[in-house]
C-alpha cells in the first residue's frame, strides 16, 4: 500500500519525521519501511531488530550500524561512521551521531545534540589542518541515559550509566554514573536521586551510625604486633607515627580513645619524638636523610600536625617551642621563596601550614615573636589576586596543584587563627573551575586528598561570602551523596579507589563528611567531628 495513498496517509508519514515515537507496528511492516532496512543493510552494513524504526529521511551513510529493539531513528537525523544503539534507545530528528559510538539500552538523544566519536588532528601548525590525520578514540554512552538538546559530546567520552547531560552542555571528559552535567565544559550539577537536603541528613545519619559503631573494629583491624600500620597507596605496610595519630583522630572524633591504648606512655612517646634543637618531630621509622635540614625533611614538618594535634588529643603539649620557625623578617620571608610554588604548590602550601601550625603551638604554650606578622605580611603580598590562590598551574594538573596548596596553607594559617581568606571570591572561583577540569574528580582522581583540598577551601571562603553558594553546596550533597558506596563495614574508607581499606583513608573521608554536612549546615547530623589535623575550630590567640 502506498503510505501517501490520502491525506490522511500524507500527515502521518510527515509526523513520523519528527514525532518518531507515534510509529505503530502497522509503520514498522510496512512494505516501504522494510524495503527501507533492508536497502541500509546492504549500503550502511545495518542490522535492525525485529521492532526497530528509521524514518524515511534520517541520513543513514554507516559502515557499521546496530538499532536494538524499539530503538527507531527519526526524520533528519544524521547518523554515519560505526555506530551501534542498544534497545529503547531513541534519536531525534536533526541529531547528528559521528564516528564510532556505542550507546546502550534506554539512551535518549534529543534534537540537535552531537556526538562526536572522531577527532582531527591540529597540533601540528605547520601543516594545513584538513590534511592531519583523524583518530577516533571513540564515545561509549552506558544504559538509561538522557542527552539535552543541543548537547555535544567529544570523542573519547564514556557517559556513565544514568547520567544526564543538560541541554546545550559540552561533554569532553568522562562523566560518572547518574550525574547531571551541565554547562560549557560540562560540569557536574548534582547526582540523580538527590532531594537535596532530605537526602543528604539521611546520608550522613545512616553512614554516621555505621561508623560510630565499627570505629573500634576498623582500629583493631590495623594492628600488627601491638602497633597502627596501614596500607599504603603502593600497597606496601611501612611503620609510621601517623598511623597512631591517624587512630587516636578517630576516636577522638567519637570522643573516645582507642581500646587499649595507654595515654600517658603513649603521650610521653609522642613528646620524645621531638626535637629539642629545633621543635620539629622527625618520624622516628623514618630518620631524616643523612646532611639534610631537619625543616626540609616532609614528614618532620607534616609531624608538627600529626603529633602535635595527637599530643593535644591526649591531654598534653608539646616539651619544646617550634624553635625552628621563629626567625627574623628575612631569615622567614628567605624560606617562604625558596619553596617548590611554580612547580608543586601543593607542597610550597603544606611546608607553610606547618609553619603556621608550630607558630600557633608555639603562641599557646610558650611565646612567640613577630614571626606571625611576617607569616601573613608575607603571604599577603605573594597571593595572586586574580585567582586567589597561592603558587603556579602547570602544563600537566592545570590548577590541581594551586588549589591543594591553598588548603594546605589556609588550614595552618587563616582557619586556624579564625582570620579571612584575602580575596575570596576569586579563590572560590578557582577551586570550582579545578573541580569542574577535573569532571568532580572521577575515578583514579576521586580521593580523600582531591575532594579535603575542594570542600575545605569552599567552606572557609563561604564564610566570608555567598559567592557561587549554591555550586558549592551542590559539589558538597554529591559527596556526601557518594560516601555509602566507598564505606566498607568493618574496614573503613580507602583513601582512593582501587586501594584498601586504610587509616588515613578512613580519618580523611570522615572529615570530609563532616566539613560537607558544615557547609551544608547539617555537621550535628554526623556522629563524626574531627579534632585533630582537619578541625575546624579557629583558635585565634589575640590575633
Amino acid at each position: 500500500m502506498d503510505e501517501h495513498k490520502t491525506p490522511e496517509d500524507a500527515e502521518h508519514a510527515a509526523r513520523l519525521q519528527f514525532l518518531t515515537w507515534d510509529r505503530t507496528p502497522e509503520d514498522i511492516a510496512a512494505p516501504a519501511h522494510r524495503a527501507r532496512l533492508a536497502r541500509l543493510e546492504q549500503t550502511a552494513g545495518a542490522r535492525f531488530a525485529a521492532s526497530a524504526y528509521v524514518a524515511a529521511e534520517a541520513a543513514i551513510f554507516t559502515t557499521h550500524l546496530v538499532v536494538g529493539e524499539n530503538s527507531w531513528i527519526a526524520g533528519h537525523a544524521l547518523v554515519r561512521g560505526d555506530v551501534e544503539f542498544g534497545a529503547h534507545t531513541t534519536v531525534n530528528a536533526y541529531a547528528m551521531i559521528s564516528g564510532k559510538v556505542r550507546c546502550g539500552d534506554g539512551v535518549r538523544i534529543a534534537s540537535h545534540v552531537s556526538i562526536v566519536g572522531f577527532n582531527h588532528g591540529f597540533d601540528d601548525p605547520g601543516v594545513p589542518i584538513h590534511t592531519q590525520k583523524h583518530e577516533s578514540l571513540g564515545i561509549t554512552i552506558e544504559d538509561d541515559v538522557w542527552i539535552g538538546a543541543n548537547a555535544v559530546v567529544l570523542d573519547g567520552v564514556t557517559i556513565g550509566k544514568g547520567a544526564v547531560i543538560a541541554a546545550g552542555a559540552v561533554v569532553s571528559r568522562d562523566v560518572p554514573p547518574l550525574a547531571i552535567m551541565g554547562g560549557v565544559p560540562a560540569r557536574l550539577v548534582r547526582y540523580r536521586g538527590q532531594s537535596a537536603k532530605r537526602d543528604s541528613v539521611a546520608a550522613l545519619g545512616r553512614l554516621g551510625t555505621a561508623a560510630a559503631a565499627q570505629w573500634p573494629e576498623i582500629l583493631a583491624g590495623h594492628r600488627q604486633d601491638g602497633r597502627y600500620v596501614s596500607v599504603e597507596a603502593d600497597g606496601q605496610v611501612r611503620p609510621s607515627a601517623r598511623h597512631r595519630n591517624d587512630a587516636i583522630e578517630i576516636a577522638a572524633g567519637f570522643g573516645a580513645m582507642p581500646e587499649g591504648l595507654d595515654v600517658a606512655a603513649t603521650l610521653a612517646e609522642l613528646q620524645a619524638t621531638q626535637d629539642p634543637e629545633t621543635g620539629l618531630f622527625p618520624d622516628p621509622h623514618r630518620p631524616v636523610a643523612a646532611g639534610q635540614a631537619i625543616r626540609d625533611d616532609g614528614l618532620a614538618l607534616y609531624n608538627v600536625l600529626s603529633v602535635g594535634y595527637a599530643i593535644e588529643l591526649l591531654g598534653g603539649q608539646p616539651k619544646y617551642p617550634v624553635a625552628a620557625v621563629e626567625l627574623d623578617a628575612p631569615e622567614l620571608c628567605n624560606w617562604l621563596e625558596s619553596l617548590s610554588w611554580r612547580q608543586r604548590a601543593w607542597g610550597a602550601g603544606a611546608a607553610v601550614d606547618a609553619i603556621g601550625t608550630a607558630l600557633y603551638f608555639n603562641a599557646r604554650y610558650f611565646t612567640s615573636g613577630r614571626a606571625r606578622e611576617t607569616l601573613f605580611g608575607w603571604l599577603a603580598m605573594h597571593q595572586d589576586r586574580g585567582t586567589g590562590l597561592w603558587g603556579s598551574p602547570t602544563a600537566a594538573e592545570g590548577l590541581l596543584q594551586p588549589v591543594n596548596g591553598f588548603y594546605r596553607l589556609t588550614r595552618g594559617t587563616y582557619a586556624q587563627f579564625g582570620l579571612p581568606v584575602p580575596h575570596a571570591e576569586r579563590a572560590i572561583d578557582s577551586v570550582l573551575a579545578n573541580y569542574r577540569q577535573y569532571d568532580g574528580f572521577v575515578g583514579k582522581t576521586y580521593t580523600a586528598c582531591n575532594l579535603l583540598d575542594t570542600i575545605h577551601p569552599l567552606l572557609i571562603c563561604l564564610q566570608q561570602t555567598d559567592h557561587r553558594r549554591g555550586e558549592a553546596e551542590a559539589i558538597a550533597r554529591a559527596v556526601i551523596a557518594r560516601a555509602e558506596e566507598r564505606w566498607i563495614n568493618g574496614q573503613g574508607f580507602a583513601f582512593a579507589d582501587g586501594q584498601g581499606a586504610s587509616l588515613q583513608g578512613s580519618e580523611m573521608w570522615l572529615s570530609v563528611m563532616h566539613l560537607a554536612a558544615r557547609l551544608l549546615g547539617i555537621e550535628g547530623e554526623f556522629a563524626f567531628v574531627p579534632k585533630g589535623v582537619h578541625r575546624t575550630q579557629a583558635v585565634g590567640l589575640g590575633i
